[in-house]
């Protein structure tokens, strides 16, 4: 029992340690780098967090296109939830220390992150207008709510850094009679 348990252990470490490792997309990262719009569309993007977004639906408008629809203290409500590690795509960017996120096939459907100094500059969820418990986003066209805890979730992207002796050294491939 003890052997099954210690290479079951093993084997979920090993394979844990396969997936990229993620780093937080930063001002000071996305400015050391110098990116360009076009640098911006070949690196994947992940969401750090969950992300909720709800609307509420009036009555007899029940079409469902992205979500579900849920019945929250008698009143329908529509949900489009973005998982944790949801990889998505730079579409564009609105403005200046704006990007512009896609997570799904449609690029009409994208939420906008931007610099936030209270998370360390981390690319946060931006909303048009955050309230005490709820922000609001517009997505795929229509105003949805977004919950105040979702208000820190940021982009994160595979990224590797060499230590610094190994962009220092090099390799010597030996000599030959």
């Amino acid at each position: 029992m003890i052997r099954i348990l210690t290479l079951l252990s093993l084997t979920v470490l090993a394979l844990s340690s396969c997936g990229p490792k993620l780093s937080p997309f930063t001002q000071r990262l996305y400015e050391e780098q110098g990116w360009e719009e076009q640098d911006l569309r070949r690196i994947q993007f992940y969401l750090s967090e969950d992300v909720v977004l709800q609307r509420e639906l009036r009555s007899g408008n029940s079409q469902i296109r992205n979500g579900t629809v849920r019945v929250i203290n008698g009143r329908d409500v529509e949900q489009v939830v973005f998982r944790r590690n949801t990889p998505g795509v730079f579409i564009f960017s609105p403005k200046t220390q704006r990007v512009a996120i896609s997570f799904e096939d449609d690029n009409d459907n994208f939420l906008v992150f931007g610099p936030n100094p209270k998370n360390g500059d981390r690319y946060t969820l931006l909303a048009s207008d955050w309230e005490r418990d709820n922000g609001t986003i517009t997505y795929a066209g229509r105003d949805w709510k977004v919950s105040s805890a979702d208000a820190f979730a940021s982009l994160l992207i595979p990224l590797k850094r060499l230590r610094e002796e190994d962009r220092r050294g090099r390799v010597v491939g030996g000599r030959k009679i």
